[in-house]
Protein backbone atom coordinates (compact mmCIF):
# COMPACT_ATOMS: atom_id res chain seq x y z
CA UNK A 1 0.00 0.00 0.00
CA UNK A 2 1.56 3.03 -1.28
CA UNK A 3 0.38 6.78 0.41
CA UNK A 4 -0.24 9.28 -2.59
CA UNK A 5 -0.80 12.84 -1.96
CA UNK A 6 -2.89 14.15 -4.86
CA UNK A 7 -3.36 17.90 -5.48
CA UNK A 8 -6.10 19.41 -8.12
CA UNK A 9 -6.05 23.02 -8.94
CA UNK A 10 -8.60 25.01 -9.67
CA UNK A 11 -9.26 24.03 -13.59
CA UNK A 12 -9.55 20.69 -11.65
CA UNK A 13 -12.41 21.19 -9.49
CA UNK A 14 -13.89 24.15 -12.40
CA UNK A 15 -17.47 22.98 -11.47
CA UNK A 16 -19.61 20.44 -10.07
CA UNK A 17 -18.88 17.94 -12.91
CA UNK A 18 -15.07 18.24 -12.30
CA UNK A 19 -15.69 18.06 -8.79
CA UNK A 20 -17.52 14.51 -9.67
CA UNK A 21 -14.75 13.64 -11.88
CA UNK A 22 -11.78 14.33 -9.48
CA UNK A 23 -14.11 12.20 -7.33
CA UNK A 24 -13.84 9.24 -9.45
CA UNK A 25 -10.16 9.40 -9.65
CA UNK A 26 -9.26 9.56 -6.19
CA UNK A 27 -11.77 6.58 -5.74
CA UNK A 28 -9.75 4.81 -8.58
CA UNK A 29 -6.54 5.47 -6.61
CA UNK A 30 -8.40 4.04 -3.59
CA UNK A 31 -9.11 1.23 -5.00
CA UNK A 32 -5.92 0.19 -6.69
CA UNK A 33 -4.99 -0.36 -3.08
CA UNK A 34 -3.44 3.42 -1.82
CA UNK A 35 -3.63 5.78 0.97
CA UNK A 36 -4.72 8.98 -0.58
CA UNK A 37 -4.60 12.63 0.97
CA UNK A 38 -6.17 15.22 -1.38
CA UNK A 39 -5.01 18.85 -1.72
CA UNK A 40 -7.77 20.78 -3.39
CA UNK A 41 -7.38 24.59 -4.95
CA UNK A 42 -10.12 27.19 -5.12
CA UNK A 43 -12.35 26.75 -8.23
CA UNK A 44 -11.17 28.09 -11.48
CA UNK A 45 -11.55 31.89 -10.39
CA UNK A 46 -12.73 31.99 -7.58
CA UNK A 47 -10.03 33.65 -5.70
CA UNK A 48 -9.98 36.74 -8.55
CA UNK A 49 -13.69 37.03 -7.62
CA UNK A 50 -12.41 37.41 -3.91
CA UNK A 51 -9.94 39.23 -4.53
CA UNK A 52 -12.40 42.03 -6.75
CA UNK A 53 -14.77 41.72 -3.73
CA UNK A 54 -11.22 43.14 -1.39
CA UNK A 55 -10.64 45.49 -3.66
CA UNK A 56 -13.86 47.21 -4.46
CA UNK A 57 -14.61 47.83 -0.72
CA UNK A 58 -10.71 49.08 -0.06
CA UNK A 59 -8.55 49.69 -2.28
CA UNK A 60 -5.62 49.27 -0.09
CA UNK A 61 -7.40 46.22 1.66
CA UNK A 62 -5.47 45.20 5.39
CA UNK A 63 -3.46 41.92 4.53
CA UNK A 64 -4.86 39.82 7.38
CA UNK A 65 -8.29 40.62 6.35
CA UNK A 66 -7.34 39.71 2.99
CA UNK A 67 -5.95 36.27 3.92
CA UNK A 68 -9.07 35.96 5.73
CA UNK A 69 -11.23 36.47 2.88
CA UNK A 70 -9.30 35.19 -0.44
CA UNK A 71 -8.85 31.56 1.69
CA UNK A 72 -12.61 31.05 1.84
CA UNK A 73 -12.50 30.00 -1.99
CA UNK A 74 -10.81 26.67 -1.10
CA UNK A 75 -13.10 26.08 1.99
CA UNK A 76 -15.73 25.45 -0.46
CA UNK A 77 -14.16 23.24 -2.53
CA UNK A 78 -12.56 20.69 -0.20
CA UNK A 79 -16.52 20.46 1.32
CA UNK A 80 -18.04 20.20 -2.03
CA UNK A 81 -15.21 17.07 -2.89
CA UNK A 82 -15.63 15.59 0.53
CA UNK A 83 -19.29 15.46 -0.47
CA UNK A 84 -19.33 14.19 -3.55
CA UNK A 85 -16.53 11.50 -2.64
CA UNK A 86 -19.57 10.46 0.37
CA UNK A 87 -22.02 10.42 -2.25
CA UNK A 88 -20.04 7.54 -3.57
CA UNK A 89 -19.40 5.30 0.14
CA UNK A 90 -16.12 6.57 0.69
CA UNK A 91 -15.40 8.24 4.04
CA UNK A 92 -13.88 11.60 3.47
CA UNK A 93 -13.36 14.57 5.65
CA UNK A 94 -12.35 18.32 4.68
CA UNK A 95 -9.92 19.97 6.49
CA UNK A 96 -8.97 23.32 6.35
CA UNK A 97 -5.20 24.51 6.82
CA UNK A 98 -5.47 25.88 10.36
CA UNK A 99 -7.15 22.53 11.56
CA UNK A 100 -4.44 20.41 10.03
CA UNK A 101 -2.08 22.85 11.68
CA UNK A 102 -0.01 24.00 8.72
CA UNK A 103 2.44 26.41 10.57
CA UNK A 104 3.05 29.35 8.57
CA UNK A 105 4.97 32.88 9.75
CA UNK A 106 3.11 35.98 9.42
CA UNK A 107 3.74 37.52 6.04
CA UNK A 108 0.32 37.91 5.10
CA UNK A 109 -0.69 37.42 1.37
CA UNK A 110 2.86 35.43 1.06
CA UNK A 111 3.52 33.37 4.13
CA UNK A 112 5.98 30.61 4.40
CA UNK A 113 5.41 27.35 5.80
CA UNK A 114 7.13 26.87 9.03
CA UNK A 115 5.93 23.34 10.02
CA UNK A 116 2.86 20.94 9.46
CA UNK A 117 1.28 18.77 11.97
CA UNK A 118 0.00 15.50 10.08
CA UNK A 119 -1.07 13.75 13.44
CA UNK A 120 -4.45 14.03 13.04
CA UNK A 121 -4.20 13.08 9.06
CA UNK A 122 -2.82 10.04 10.05
CA UNK A 123 -4.96 9.43 12.58
CA UNK A 124 -7.53 9.61 10.28
CA UNK A 125 -6.37 7.81 7.33
CA UNK A 126 -5.83 4.61 10.03
CA UNK A 127 -9.56 5.18 10.12
CA UNK A 128 -10.40 4.68 6.52
CA UNK A 129 -11.09 7.71 6.01
CA UNK A 130 -9.54 10.07 2.93
CA UNK A 131 -9.00 13.71 4.31
CA UNK A 132 -9.79 16.41 1.78
CA UNK A 133 -7.26 19.32 2.14
CA UNK A 134 -7.49 23.01 1.59
CA UNK A 135 -4.28 24.13 -0.30
CA UNK A 136 -3.16 27.88 -0.09
CA UNK A 137 -3.92 28.07 3.55
CA UNK A 138 -2.24 28.17 7.04
CA UNK A 139 -1.87 29.79 10.15
CA UNK A 140 0.20 31.42 12.34
CA UNK A 141 1.47 31.06 15.73
CA UNK A 142 -1.10 33.77 16.75
CA UNK A 143 -4.12 31.85 14.95
CA UNK A 144 -4.75 34.15 12.00
CA UNK A 145 -5.52 32.84 8.73
CA UNK A 146 -2.89 33.18 6.55
CA UNK A 147 -2.25 32.08 2.97
CA UNK A 148 0.67 31.15 0.95
CA UNK A 149 0.76 32.98 -2.52
CA UNK A 150 -0.52 32.22 -5.68
CA UNK A 151 0.07 29.20 -6.76
CA UNK A 152 0.37 28.32 -2.91
CA UNK A 153 -1.87 25.03 -3.60
CA UNK A 154 1.29 23.44 -5.12
CA UNK A 155 3.50 23.92 -2.17
CA UNK A 156 0.38 22.39 0.04
CA UNK A 157 0.81 19.58 -1.43
CA UNK A 158 4.27 19.00 -1.44
CA UNK A 159 4.73 19.63 2.06
CA UNK A 160 2.21 17.61 3.34
CA UNK A 161 3.77 14.69 0.84
CA UNK A 162 6.70 15.38 2.40
CA UNK A 163 5.80 15.17 6.23
CA UNK A 164 3.91 12.33 5.42
CA UNK A 165 6.95 10.54 3.78
CA UNK A 166 4.27 9.99 0.56
CA UNK A 167 5.95 7.84 -2.07
CA UNK A 168 4.35 10.39 -4.83
CA UNK A 169 2.95 14.15 -4.71
CA UNK A 170 0.73 14.14 -7.86
CA UNK A 171 0.38 17.42 -8.98
CA UNK A 172 -3.48 17.59 -11.23
CA UNK A 173 -3.61 20.23 -13.74
CA UNK A 174 -5.35 21.00 -17.21
CA UNK A 175 -1.95 19.92 -18.97
CA UNK A 176 -0.45 16.89 -19.78
CA UNK A 177 3.04 17.75 -17.98
CA UNK A 178 5.56 19.91 -18.01
CA UNK A 179 6.53 20.65 -22.27
CA UNK A 180 9.72 22.16 -24.17
CA UNK A 181 7.84 25.76 -23.95
CA UNK A 182 4.66 27.07 -23.79
CA UNK A 183 2.01 24.95 -26.66
CA UNK A 184 0.09 28.36 -26.98
CA UNK A 185 3.22 29.96 -28.84
CA UNK A 186 5.15 27.36 -30.44
CA UNK A 187 3.07 23.85 -31.44
CA UNK A 188 5.87 22.08 -32.27
CA UNK A 189 6.59 22.03 -28.03
CA UNK A 190 6.80 18.59 -26.63
CA UNK A 191 5.85 16.88 -23.77
CA UNK A 192 8.63 15.83 -21.12
CA UNK A 193 8.97 12.54 -19.91
CA UNK A 194 10.75 13.50 -16.83
CA UNK A 195 12.93 16.68 -15.75
CA UNK A 196 15.28 17.50 -12.32
CA UNK A 197 14.58 19.67 -9.41
CA UNK A 198 16.99 22.21 -10.48
CA UNK A 199 15.59 22.24 -13.70
CA UNK A 200 11.81 22.55 -13.04
CA UNK A 201 13.10 26.11 -10.54
CA UNK A 202 14.43 27.31 -13.28
CA UNK A 203 11.37 27.12 -15.64
CA UNK A 204 9.29 27.83 -12.98
CA UNK A 205 11.05 30.84 -11.61
CA UNK A 206 11.11 31.98 -15.56
CA UNK A 207 7.63 31.62 -16.22
CA UNK A 208 6.84 28.57 -16.23
CA UNK A 209 3.49 28.14 -14.94
CA UNK A 210 2.98 24.76 -14.40
CA UNK A 211 4.78 24.77 -10.94
CA UNK A 212 4.90 26.94 -8.35
CA UNK A 213 8.69 27.00 -7.27
CA UNK A 214 8.41 26.83 -3.98
CA UNK A 215 6.43 23.61 -4.44
CA UNK A 216 9.14 22.30 -6.00
CA UNK A 217 12.07 23.64 -3.34
CA UNK A 218 10.16 21.64 -1.16
CA UNK A 219 10.26 18.38 -3.14
CA UNK A 220 14.25 18.83 -3.47
CA UNK A 221 14.47 19.50 -0.03
CA UNK A 222 12.99 16.17 0.94
CA UNK A 223 12.96 14.15 -2.30
CA UNK A 224 9.38 14.18 -3.01
CA UNK A 225 9.02 12.87 -6.39
CA UNK A 226 6.47 15.31 -8.49
CA UNK A 227 4.19 14.09 -11.23
CA UNK A 228 2.95 16.83 -13.24
CA UNK A 229 -0.70 15.31 -14.86
CA UNK A 230 -3.74 16.25 -16.35
CA UNK A 231 -7.50 15.58 -14.72
CA UNK A 232 -8.84 15.19 -17.55
CA UNK A 233 -6.81 12.46 -19.31
CA UNK A 234 -5.10 8.82 -18.12
CA UNK A 235 -1.82 9.92 -19.76
CA UNK A 236 1.43 9.78 -17.89
CA UNK A 237 2.60 12.96 -17.22
CA UNK A 238 5.94 14.67 -16.25
CA UNK A 239 7.88 13.13 -13.09
CA UNK A 240 10.00 15.81 -11.62
CA UNK A 241 12.89 14.03 -9.62
CA UNK A 242 16.53 14.54 -8.31
CA UNK A 243 19.15 14.13 -11.27
CA UNK A 244 20.27 10.85 -11.77
CA UNK A 245 23.34 9.35 -12.92
CA UNK A 246 22.03 6.83 -15.26
CA UNK A 247 19.94 10.02 -16.81
CA UNK A 248 20.84 11.26 -20.17
CA UNK A 249 21.78 14.90 -19.53
CA UNK A 250 19.92 16.98 -22.55
CA UNK A 251 21.94 20.32 -23.26
CA UNK A 252 18.46 22.11 -22.66
CA UNK A 253 15.51 20.90 -21.62
CA UNK A 254 13.49 23.79 -22.17
CA UNK A 255 12.36 27.51 -23.63
CA UNK A 256 10.08 30.04 -21.38
CA UNK A 257 8.77 33.43 -22.42
CA UNK A 258 7.59 35.86 -19.95
CA UNK A 259 6.07 39.11 -20.56
CA UNK A 260 5.38 40.09 -16.67
CA UNK A 261 8.35 41.81 -15.96
CA UNK A 262 9.42 45.50 -16.52
CA UNK A 263 12.77 47.25 -16.32
CA UNK A 264 13.86 49.95 -14.24
CA UNK A 265 17.14 51.98 -14.87
CA UNK A 266 19.07 53.95 -13.06
CA UNK A 267 20.54 56.49 -14.55
CA UNK A 268 24.40 57.97 -13.46
CA UNK A 269 24.66 56.42 -9.70
CA UNK A 270 27.53 57.72 -7.52
CA UNK A 271 29.57 54.99 -7.57
CA UNK A 272 30.49 53.87 -4.15
CA UNK A 273 30.04 51.49 -0.95
CA UNK A 274 26.51 51.36 -0.28
CA UNK A 275 24.79 52.81 -3.20
CA UNK A 276 22.97 49.63 -4.23
CA UNK A 277 21.85 48.57 -0.69
CA UNK A 278 20.63 52.14 -0.47
CA UNK A 279 18.90 51.13 -4.11
CA UNK A 280 17.55 47.61 -3.23
CA UNK A 281 16.55 47.97 0.47
CA UNK A 282 13.12 49.85 0.03
CA UNK A 283 12.28 47.32 -2.77
CA UNK A 284 12.96 44.52 -0.31
CA UNK A 285 11.32 45.93 2.22
CA UNK A 286 8.34 46.13 0.57
CA UNK A 287 8.58 42.62 -0.33
CA UNK A 288 8.76 43.11 -4.36
CA UNK A 289 10.94 40.27 -5.80
CA UNK A 290 14.18 41.85 -7.89
CA UNK A 291 15.16 39.58 -10.96
CA UNK A 292 17.76 40.42 -13.24
CA UNK A 293 20.42 43.15 -12.44
CA UNK A 294 22.94 44.99 -14.76
CA UNK A 295 25.15 47.37 -13.86
CA UNK A 296 27.45 49.33 -16.07
CA UNK A 297 30.41 51.51 -14.15
CA UNK A 298 32.14 54.60 -15.99
CA UNK A 299 35.45 56.16 -15.66
CA UNK A 300 34.19 59.03 -13.96
CA UNK A 301 32.67 57.93 -10.80
CA UNK A 302 28.95 57.62 -11.55
CA UNK A 303 27.38 53.93 -12.76
CA UNK A 304 24.34 53.00 -14.26
CA UNK A 305 21.91 50.32 -12.51
CA UNK A 306 19.52 48.22 -14.61
CA UNK A 307 16.92 46.07 -13.25
CA UNK A 308 13.83 43.94 -13.33
CA UNK A 309 10.55 43.38 -11.26
CA UNK A 310 7.20 41.93 -11.68
CA UNK A 311 4.80 43.68 -13.57
CA UNK A 312 2.23 43.38 -10.67
CA UNK A 313 4.93 45.67 -8.44
CA UNK A 314 5.98 48.08 -11.36
CA UNK A 315 4.50 51.13 -10.06
CA UNK A 316 5.35 50.53 -6.50
CA UNK A 317 8.71 49.79 -6.82
CA UNK A 318 9.13 53.01 -9.61
CA UNK A 319 7.79 55.16 -6.54
CA UNK A 320 10.17 53.39 -3.75
CA UNK A 321 13.45 53.89 -6.78
CA UNK A 322 12.49 57.37 -7.42
CA UNK A 323 12.18 58.62 -4.03
CA UNK A 324 15.81 56.77 -3.30
CA UNK A 325 17.06 58.45 -6.43
CA UNK A 326 16.31 62.24 -5.56
CA UNK A 327 18.05 61.09 -1.73
CA UNK A 328 21.65 59.91 -3.48
CA UNK A 329 21.14 62.80 -6.10
CA UNK A 330 21.03 60.33 -9.10
CA UNK A 331 20.15 61.67 -12.77
CA UNK A 332 17.21 60.13 -13.81
CA UNK A 333 15.29 57.06 -13.38
CA UNK A 334 13.67 55.41 -16.63
CA UNK A 335 11.16 52.57 -16.74
CA UNK A 336 9.82 50.21 -19.35
CA UNK A 337 6.80 47.62 -18.99
CA UNK A 338 7.19 46.62 -23.08
CA UNK A 339 9.54 44.08 -22.05
CA UNK A 340 10.30 39.80 -22.06
CA UNK A 341 12.54 37.70 -21.13
CA UNK A 342 13.05 34.84 -23.31
CA UNK A 343 15.42 31.82 -21.24
CA UNK A 344 17.07 28.59 -22.02
CA UNK A 345 17.30 26.13 -19.71
CA UNK A 346 19.40 22.38 -19.28
CA UNK A 347 21.60 20.44 -16.76
CA UNK A 348 23.53 19.57 -19.85
CA UNK A 349 24.88 23.51 -19.78
CA UNK A 350 27.08 22.51 -16.78
CA UNK A 351 29.44 20.36 -19.18
CA UNK A 352 29.30 22.02 -22.64
CA UNK A 353 30.61 25.14 -23.83
CA UNK A 354 28.98 27.32 -26.86
CA UNK A 355 25.82 27.40 -25.46
CA UNK A 356 25.64 31.32 -25.10
CA UNK A 357 27.02 31.78 -28.46
CA UNK A 358 24.37 29.35 -30.02
CA UNK A 359 21.34 31.37 -28.22
CA UNK A 360 22.42 35.11 -29.30
CA UNK A 361 23.54 33.88 -32.62
CA UNK A 362 19.80 32.58 -33.27
CA UNK A 363 18.24 35.86 -32.36
CA UNK A 364 21.01 37.74 -34.12
CA UNK A 365 19.95 35.82 -37.09
CA UNK A 366 15.79 37.28 -36.61
CA UNK A 367 17.43 40.62 -36.09
CA UNK A 368 16.41 40.47 -32.35
CA UNK A 369 17.89 43.25 -30.23
CA UNK A 370 19.30 41.14 -26.86
CA UNK A 371 18.87 44.04 -23.70
CA UNK A 372 20.12 42.43 -20.77
CA UNK A 373 21.44 39.00 -19.83
CA UNK A 374 21.39 37.06 -16.91
CA UNK A 375 23.20 33.54 -16.30
CA UNK A 376 23.39 30.75 -13.92
CA UNK A 377 24.71 27.30 -14.14
CA UNK A 378 22.21 25.89 -15.64
CA UNK A 379 20.12 28.79 -17.39
CA UNK A 380 20.62 31.90 -19.83
CA UNK A 381 17.99 34.56 -19.86
CA UNK A 382 18.02 37.06 -22.10
CA UNK A 383 15.46 40.38 -21.77
CA UNK A 384 14.10 41.59 -25.56
CA UNK A 385 11.21 44.44 -26.87
CA UNK A 386 7.91 42.63 -26.06
CA UNK A 387 6.65 42.81 -29.45
CA UNK A 388 9.52 39.59 -30.49
CA UNK A 389 9.05 37.75 -27.04
CA UNK A 390 7.16 34.80 -28.75
CA UNK A 391 9.97 34.83 -32.02
CA UNK A 392 12.26 34.51 -29.56
CA UNK A 393 10.81 31.48 -28.06
CA UNK A 394 10.65 30.22 -31.02
CA UNK A 395 13.45 30.50 -32.44
CA UNK A 396 15.51 29.22 -29.68
CA UNK A 397 12.97 26.19 -29.68
CA UNK A 398 14.04 25.51 -32.92
CA UNK A 399 17.81 26.25 -32.63
CA UNK A 400 18.44 23.72 -29.63
CA UNK A 401 16.30 20.77 -31.67
CA UNK A 402 13.62 20.65 -28.97
CA UNK A 403 10.73 19.91 -31.32
CA UNK A 404 12.73 16.31 -33.07
CA UNK A 405 13.83 13.15 -31.81
CA UNK A 406 14.00 12.11 -28.57
CA UNK A 407 14.12 15.07 -25.32
CA UNK A 408 15.40 12.97 -22.79
CA UNK A 409 15.82 8.95 -22.30
CA UNK A 410 17.36 6.73 -19.54
CA UNK A 411 20.69 5.05 -20.90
Amino acid sequence: MALIVQKYGGTSVGDLSRIRNVARRVARTLQEGNEVVVVVSAMAGETDRLIQLAYQVNDNPDLREYDALISTGEQMSVALLALALQSMGIPAKSFLGPQVRILTDDGFSQARIQKVEVQRLRKELRAGVTPVVAGFQGVDRDGNITTLGRGGSDTTGVALAAALQAEVCEIYTDVEGVYTTDPNICPEARKLSHITYDEMMELASLGAKVLQIRAVEFAKKFNIPIHVRSSFSDKNGTLVIKEDEKMERVLVSGVTYNKSEARITVVRVPDKPGIASRIFTPISDAHIVVDMIIQNSSADGYTDLTFTVPKADFKKALKLVKRTAEEIKAQEVLADENIAKVSIVGAGMRSHAGVASKMFTALAKENINILMISTSEIKISCVVEAKYGELAARVLHQAFGLDKGELRKES
